[in-house]
């Protein structure tokens, strides 16, 4: 399979029509009967290179308004770590809920879950009532999985009430030789982008555009400064870029000084490293340190020249709302998603309530806002922030170095692509951006 799709994306694309679908590929899963595998342990301890496996698994069946991609390149999402660890509930509940909504659903229901929610790759079938993509289409997917039948999404598309994420609640995800998606989640892969780069901003890309750029998330404008959490990381990196192209003024949260030259290589000047001066805003499990936040707040007013956050952008959770929730200024907005260092966050009211501030909360993005993030990758106004590539065997490594903060930017897996580097289609938009392109590269 490797090798054929390899021939073909070489010579011309239109032959895989021509190519005999195999009865099963490689996937990267978790399997149902492990799923206590880890019991007893701390987050911290639990290990996907323990239950992340490559294995043979059979090839579904596609059906009405799907296709089914021949993946080049996928990445690590914090999700697929979710997943791996079976925190914070194994995905197989989500999996069995899906299959009983329908008959087309029911294929999900599987003892094995392929997991990934991003992918670049090449159409290889597409189902009944498929009219857009054709074979051989070169794409990337975003990971909205939704059904349209319920007047709530129809605005929103993320407010439908059987909004899911693909390769996450989904089966058949990207970290694969193939995957099954809805031919709505399909995207024009950017063209100036090899395979690995073009898999990596997908989930994060959108999720920050609606996070912090949407009307549905923050609605940032020209001059707002905005706090960004882990501002190097695969979320952070892209806010960091969509704040200074959109005229606002990023104050960097970084953990490191590589991640802080990281962030000047990006064109950001306010930075705060917050292991080297020392932050703890927990006293203890159970105690926040208020001395830390109002700390914090006025380390930001002299980097600023006395503003306070107009956005907090926030990612990390429990270890930091409530110090994000005491420094955003008032009538501020504090925009928050994935709680990677806990889910029960702790925070003071008062500031909250007294200072007219306002949480907000953001999942992915709709349709129409991971087409506008896509066609600003495609248009090389933001780059992808890919640091390092795993083959697909080693994805549980990948996904333990995201796991441990051990990485910058974006994981990537290499999946049928035989090697780093190829795909591009546009190499003259490649050479004008390619120390953007490589930046996160090896850091």
């Amino acid at each position: 399979m490797r090798a054929a799709v390899n021939q073909a994306s070489a010579d011309s694309l239109s032959d895989l029509a021509g190519l005999a679908v195999p009865d099963s590929y490689q996937g990267v899963v978790v399997r149902a009967d492990e799923a206590d595998m880890f019991a007893g342990l701390s987050t911290r301890d639990k290990d996907p290179r323990k239950s992340l496996h490559l294995q043979q698994v059979p090839t579904p069946e596609v059906g009405p308004g799907e296709a089914l991609i021949a993946v080049m390149a996928s990445a690590i999402n914090y999700n697929t770590v979710w997943t791996s660890i079976f925190e914070p509930v194994s995905t197989f509940s989500f999996l069995q809920r899906y299959a009983r909504s329908s008959e087309l659903a029911r294929k999900h229901d599987q003892p094995y879950h392929v997991v990934g929610s991003d992918l670049s790759g090449v159409v290889l079938r597409t189902g009944p009532g498929v009219s857009r993509w054709q074979v051989g289409d070169r794409v990337v997917a975003h990971c909205l999985s939704v059904e349209l039948e319920d007047p709530q999404g129809h605005d929103d598309t993320m407010m439908d009430p059987q909004q899911r994420i693909w390769g996450f609640e989904t089966n058949f995800g990207g970290l694969a030789e193939l995957a099954l998606v809805k031919s709505n989640q399909l995207m024009p892969k950017p063209e100036h982008l090899t395979w690995e780069e073009a898999a990596s901003p997908g989930l994060v890309n959108s999720t920050a555009y609606r996070q912090l750029v949407s009307h549905h998330g923050a609605d940032m404008k020209q001059g707002d400064v905005v706090l960004i959490w882990g501002a190097s990381g695969g979320l952070g990196g892209y806010a960091t870029q969509y704040a200074l192209n959109g005229g606002a003024t990023p104050v960097c949260v970084v953990s490191s000084p590589d991640k802080a030259e990281l962030c000047r290589r990006m064109g950001a000047e306010l930075i705060i490293d917050r292991s080297a001066e020392g932050y703890r805003f927990w006293k203890d499990p159970q105690t926040q340190d208020q001395a830390e936040w109002k700390r914090l707040g006025a380390r930001i007013r002299e980097l600023t020249g006395g503003d306070d956050p107009d956005i907090v952008f926030e990612h990390p959770g429990r270890e930091t709302f409530g110090a994000s929730v005491f420094v955003a200024k008032r009538g501020g907005t504090i925009v928050t998603c994935a709680s990677t260092s806990g889910y029960l966050h702790e925070y003071d009211n008062r500031y909250l309530w007294m200072n007219l501030k306002r949480i907000i909360g953001s999942h992915f993005a709709n349709y129409r806002e991971s087409w506008e993030a896509n066609r600003l990758i495609a248009k090389a106004a933001i780059h992808p922030t890919l640091s390092r590539t795993y083959p697909l065997a080693e994805t549980g490594q990948a996904a333990y170095d995201v796991h441990r903060n051990t990485h910058q930017g974006k994981v990537g897996v290499l999946c049928l692509a035989d090697g780093e580097g190829q795909g591009v289609t546009a190499p003259d938009l490649r050479a004008e951006h390619l120390p953007a392109i490589n930046r996160f590269r090896d850091a």
